[in-house]
C-alpha cells in the first residue's frame, strides 16, 4: 500500500492547508507535509528495490465478495497504478525536492510577507496548492493508466497558473495567462495523440480500460499499427513537450519562472519538466517496439539539439536573474531530451544521471537567488552586486551552484554531460560541435554575470530573517558526491531503468 499513501499525503495535505494555510504554523505543517510524502516514497523505492515492478490491486488481488463496495472500489482501480525502476527513481526524486523546497519556502515566503508582496490569504493558496502540484506531479509519475496521466498533467497545469499568478501584478498574470494558454493548447495535442495511442491499441487488446494501460501497451507493443503510432508520437512529443519547454514550444517557461514565487521556479525546473519528460520517454518506448529507435529517436534529438542551442544563446541576453536561468533549464532539457533521443545503455544511463543532478542544482540555485533577490530588492542582474559581503553563504552559494550547473569538475553534472558527449561523438559525431559551441556560450554568458553579483560592490544590507541554506548545500553535496562516486546500489539502480526505457 505505499503507493496509496504517497498519494494520500500530499493530497491531506492540500485539503489541510487550504483550511489552515494562512495559520503562523502553516510553513511548519507544509514541510511536515512534504517531509512525510518523502519518507512514503524512500518506503516505496525500497520495496521496488527488493521485490521489483509492482501493480496496485493487479491480477492477483481479489476482493472480499461479501463486500459490495470494496468489490466496486477494486474493479474501478484494477491495475491502474504501477511502479518500476524508471518510475520509482523519479518519485523519489520528485519527493526529496519537494520536501527541501518547502523547507525553504519557509523563510522566504514569510519574508514575503513582511515585505508586502502576499497576505495571509494568498499564503493559503500558496500552501494547499503546493501540496495539491506534488499530488499531480506523484500521480503523473505512479498512474498506469496514459488517459490518467494526462489528466494528472492538466491539474499540475492550473495549480501552478494560480501559483505563478500569486502576487496578482501585471506581469504575473500576464506570465500564468501565457503559461496556461500555451501548456493547454499543448496538453491538447497531446491529448490527441492519447487518442491516437489508444486507436493504434484497441485493435490489438480490445475495447476497454486495457488498452490505455501502459503495461497492457508495452507487452504488445510490437502488434500495433506502425502507422498511427507515429502520428501518436509527434502529438505526444510536441503536447508534452511544451511542458518540458523544448524550443521552439518554450516561450511560457522564462515568464512562468520570473513572476512566480521562487519556490515554485524551483519545482518548475526540478519536477515538472522532469516528468513531462517521463511522458514522452515512456511513449518513445512504445514507439520504438513498433518502428525500431530512428523515427522517436531521431524526432528528440532533434527538438534536443535545437533546444540547447538556441537557450544557450539566449542566456547572453538575459538582464533578470530567474529568466537567465530559466533559459538554461531549457538548456539541460535539451541534453536530456538529446540523450534518450541517442538511446542506448549509457546514453539512457547518463539521461538519467542527468534528470538527477540538474534538478537538485537548479532548484539549489533558485534557493540562492531567491534570497538575493530579497537581499537586493529586485530580480535585475546589474542591481545585484556585493552577495559575498552582504552574505558570504548566500554568495558562495550562488557561485559553487552556478560552476556546478555549468559542467565543472567534479561536479555531477560535468560526469553526465561528459557521457552524453563520448556517446554523441561515438554515434552522432555531427552533433558534437553543436553541444561543445552551446555548452560553452551557456558557460561564458552564466559566469560573466555571476561573477560581479557575487564579487562587485554593494549597498545592500542583510536579509531581517536568516536564509534557509540548508537545503542549498545538501542538494550541491549530493551532486558533488555524484561526480566523485556513485554507489553501486545507485549504479545498479539506473541501470535497470535505463534497461526498461534504452
Amino acid at each position: 500500500m505505499e503507493i496509496a499513501i504517497v498519494l494520500a499525503l500530499p493530497l491531506l495535505g492540500a485539503v489541510l492547508l487550504a483550511l489552515a494555510g494562512h495559520r503562523g504554523w502553516a510553513p511548519e505543517l507544509n514541510a511536515a507535509m512534504s517531509f512525510a510524502t518523502f519518507l512514503a516514497a524512500v518506503l516505496l523505492t525500497a520495496r521496488v528495490i527488493s521485490g521489483g515492478p509492482t501493480i496496485w490491486l493487479g491480477e492477483r488481488f481479489v476482493a472480499d465478495p461479501s463486500n459490495v463496495l470494496l468489490v466496486v472500489l477494486a474493479d474501478v482501480l484494477r491495475e491502474q497504478f504501477f511502479v518500476d525502476s524508471f518510475n520509482v527513481f523519479l518519485v523519489a526524486l520528485t519527493a526529496f525536492v519537494g520536501f527541501t523546497t518547502a523547507l525553504f519556502s519557509r523563510p522566504y515566503m514569510r519574508t514575503e510577507q513582511d515585505q508586502g508582496r502576499v497576505n495571509a490569504k494568498r499564503l493559503r493558496l500558496y500552501h494547499s496548492m503546493y501540496q495539491l502540484f506534488t499530488f499531480t506531479m506523484l500521480l503523473c509519475l505512479l498512474s498506469n493508466n496514459v488517459g490518467v496521466l494526462w489528466v494528472a498533467m492538466e491539474g499540475a497545469t492550473l495549480s501552478t497558473v494560480l501559483l505563478v499568478s500569486l502576487y496578482r501584478t501585471p506581469a504575473s498574470l500576464a506570465a500564468a495567462w501565457k503559461y496556461f494558454i500555451l501548456c493547454s493548447v499543448g496538453l491538447a495535442q497531446a491529448l490527441f495523440g492519447t487518442i491516437l495511442l489508444y486507436f493504434a491499441a484497441e485493435k490489438v487488446l480490445g475495447a476497454g480500460g486495457t488498452a490505455l494501460l501502459w503495461t497492457h501497451l508495452h507487452q504488445v507493443r510490437g502488434q500495433l499499427e506502425p502507422t498511427v503510432l507515429s502520428l501518436a508520437f509527434v502529438f505526444l512529443l510536441v503536447g508534452y513537450g511544451t511542458k518540458v519547454g523544448l524550443v521552439p514550444l518554450h516561450n511560457w517557461l522564462p515568464d512562468a519562472h520570473a513572476e512566480g514565487p521562487t519556490p515554485i521556479s524551483a519545482v518548475l525546473s526540478g519536477l515538472l519538466l522532469n516528468v513531462a519528460l517521463y511522458a514522452v520517454v515512456r511513449s518513445k518506448v512504445l514507439v520504438d517496439g513498433a518502428l525500431g529507435r530512428n523515427f522517436s529517436g531521431g524526432l528528440m534529438m532533434g527538438f534536443g539539439l535545437l533546444s540547447v542551442v538556441v537557450a544557450a544563446f539566449f542566456l547572453s541576453r538575459q538582464r533578470d536573474i530567474k529568466r537567465m536561468f530559466a533559459y538554461s533549464s531549457v538548456e539541460h532539457m535539451g541534453i536530456m531530451t538529446f540523450a534518450f533521443g541517442m538511446g542506448g545503455a549509457v546514453a539512457a544511463f547518463a539521461g538519467l544521471l542527468h534528470m538527477t543532478v540538474h534538478s537538485l542544482t537548479k532548484s539549489a540555485i533558485f534557493f540562492t537567488v531567491g534570497h538575493a533577490s530579497q537581499a537586493a530588492g529586485t530580480q535585475n542582474m546589474d542591481s545585484i552586486r556585493g552577495l559575498i559581503q552582504t552574505s558570504p553563504t548566500i554568495g558562495w552559494s550562488l557561485v559553487l551552484g552556478s560552476l556546478a550547473i555549468l559542467g565543472l569538475p567534479p561536479f555531477g553534472v560535468f560526469t553526465s554531460e561528459f557521457m552524453v558527449l563520448t556517446t554523441a561523438m561515438h554515434e552522432h559525431s555531427w552533433a558534437t560541435p553543436f553541444l561543445l559551441v552551446a555548452l560553452g556560450v551557456a558557460f561564458a554568458s552564466i559566469f560573466g554575470k555571476v561573477q560581479p553579483m557575487v564579487f562587485g560592490e554593494t549597498t545592500a544590507q542583510r536579509l531581517p530573517r536568516g536564509p534557509a541554506l540548508v537545503p542549498v548545500f545538501a542538494h550541491l553535496a549530493i551532486v558533488l558526491a555524484l561526480g566523485l562516486y556513485i554507489p553501486p546500489y545507485l549504479v545498479g539502480w539506473y541501470r535497470q531503468a535505463a534497461a526498461l526505457i534504452g
